[in-house]
């Protein structure tokens, strides 16, 4: 440990990257579910430093932790208490110290996740909040009095299911929650509440994390007016942000959320990191089909957010046109935005069973990797999907999500992406507890165990390690333009470029083998070091690929 420590010690001292982020790897880690390490069921910090090794054998840059934070977990974490504490469920403080210690002599960054829009009920603040209209804190949480005839204040919508008001019985007012009724929004029109804020997010960089993934980011501000939502369009009610069982996305969210005072909020939260050089910031945007815009407004200047993620490939849709459309809106609108593309994380039901409809998850796992880690931006990859793991299919009584509860059967929430990680085949709960999970370890997934995938070279494993790679061996991937070039139907193609590194990317989505023809006067070599077979003939120039092939190829 003590050489570890010393190694943390002689990085820090080496020049600071600052744009380390930019085309960077990020593994997120949901910790109730990764590793536990005191057999009670729940995974814990000292769990995520026990598998440091399988992370940096991965090959990323950096760890994105979901919140650990002490909380009475009606949310599992996203409702915060206490931001600068630690939960007793996942250990310590000296714990989470001991993780960054040990991430950072591996070479890894760490990234954690900040709750800022709202917190728990039980928070101290909120407590003071509500227990009168004239205390110290009585404007840090989003307080409103009933319409005339005790009805809330506008139609606004929770997006876990009813009205976005709680009555309280103390202020006889309205609290608004965005989420549960134990999770108040805080008032960002109250400038001691965020200067309260940011006095949590500097507490975590003195202790040496190395970025945030911001929660909910353009929900932070909302329109002082209270003025209701308009109804949206009709083919705007399909977004990924809200089941379609739930009304949520029945309204335009013109006044509730992505208010234009939040970009003087991201500039403060921005001057506060710039004091420590290196640290980055990933927005999270859900913002219907005015996401790409938001995401333009939060990360250009340089003075906001340094990259967000969307919900456009967080849904059922894998399609060429779908990538060429979204990819070629994103280009034309952030401008000098930077990116963070995710297929999956711990919200959403996971992109092999959303996109795999023949049974072969192994090669959508596979071409689904090598799609993410060849766009321009950096990548989030959700603890798992490396495996490829499946969507957990789970009973009612196994349940746990509030969300999934709610509204069951036609949304079975978010648990089935949050079972635990399966590590060996032959392991109790496979590999992640001596006790029973708090969630099942479904059986399909014991095949998929890291320590069967570890020694098989042809699993999803060893291609997303290939993959990782490859990716850190071309600049190119990481941080070069990229540029569409004509393709068949089913194939997705472009050209990544950076310096004098050009290099064409074909990804075949098809299950039928495919030829396409380079770009006319193209002299292209193969690249090989990735995985995939699919195979060119330079005669005529026709790149032959094979069911869910992919190609690379460098540009003289």
């Amino acid at each position: 440990m003590n050489e570890q420590v010393s190694s943390v010690g002689m990085a820090a001292a080496q020049p600071v990257d600052a744009d380390w982020w930019r085309g960077a790897v990020i593994y997120q880690i949901y910790p109730r579910s990764f590793q536990d390490t005191n057999g009670d069921g729940v995974g814990d910090l000292k769990g995520i430093t026990q598998r440091l090794d399988y992370v940096a054998e991965l090959g990323v840059d950096a760890i994105w932790i979901s919140p650990f934070f002490k909380s009475p977990m009606k949310d599992f974490g996203y409702d915060v208490s206490d931001y600068c504490a630690v939960d007793g469920l996942f250990g310590t403080i000296e714990d989470f110290d001991r993780l960054i210690a040990e991430a950072h002599a591996r070479g890894i960054k760490v990234m954690i996740d900040q709750v800022l829009s709202h917190t728990s009920d039980q928070h101290a603040w909120f407590k003071e909040s509500r227990s009168s209209k004239d205390n110290d804190k009585a404007n840090w949480y989003v307080w409103a009095d009933a319409k005339p005839d005790g009805t809330v204040p506008n139609n606004w919508l929770s997006i876990f299911g009813g009205s976005a008001w709680e009555w309280d019985t103390t202020r006889c007012q309205y609290y608004q929650h965005n989420f549960l009724t134990s999770q108040p929004d805080i008032n960002f029109h109250c400038m001691a509440a965020q200067d309260a804020l940011l006095d949590t997010v500097e507490f975590w960089l003195k202790r040496g994390v190395d970025g945030f993934r911001l929660d909910t980011v353009n929900f932070y501000v909302h329109s002082q007016g209270l003025e209701d939502n308009p109804p949206s369009l009709p083919e705007d009610r399909n977004s990924p942000e809200a089941p379609a069982v739930n009304p949520y996305n029945w309204q335009d969210h013109i006044h509730d959320k992505s208010q234009p005072e939040n970009l003087e909020f991201l500039k403060r939260l921005r001057s506060l990191l710039n004091r420590y050089p290196g640290q980055t910031t990933v927005g999270e945007i859900g913002d219907g089909p005015r996401s790409l815009k938001t995401m333009a407004a939060y990360t250009s200047g340089g003075d906001k957010l340094h990259m967000c993620y969307t919900f456009d490939f967080l849904s059922p849709i894998f399609t060429k046109e779908h990538f060429v459309a979204r990819i070629k809106a994103f280009e034309a609108i952030v401008g000098d935005g930077w990116p963070c593309w995710a297929f999956s994380n711990h919200d959403i039901v996971r992109h092999v069973s959303r996109w795999t409809t023949d049974g072969d998850y192994d090669a959508v796992a596979k071409l689904a990797s090598a799609i993410l880690l060849s766009l321009r931006g950096s990548v989030c990859l959700y603890q798992g999907e490396e495996l490829g793991l499946t969507e957990a299919v789970l009973t009612f009584e196994d349940l746990q999500d509030p969300y999934g509860i709610r509204f069951w059967p036609e949304y079975k929430g978010r648990d089935g992406c949050r079972t635990p990680m399966v590590w060996e085949s032959n392991g109790t709960y496979g590999g992640f507890s001596t006790a029973k999970p708090w969630l099942p370890v479904p059986q399909e997934h014991i095949a998929r165990a890291a320590n069967r995938e570890e020694s098989d070279h042809a699993s999803v494993l060893a291609q997303y390690r290939r993959l990782i790679a490859f990716r850190h061996a071309h600049p190119a991937l990481i941080r070069g333009s990229i540029a569409f070039v004509d393709t068949p139907d089913d194939v997705l193609g472009f050209v990544r470029a950076e310096g004098d590194e050009s290099i064409i990317c074909l990804f075949n989505l098809g299950s039928g083998p495919v030829s396409v023809p380079l770009p006319a006067g193209a002299v292209v070599t193969p690249l090989d070091g990735h995985g995939f077979t699919a195979s060119l003939d330079a005669a005529t120039g026709i790149v032959s690929l094979g069911g869910r092939d992919v190609f690379y190829g460098r540009i003289a």
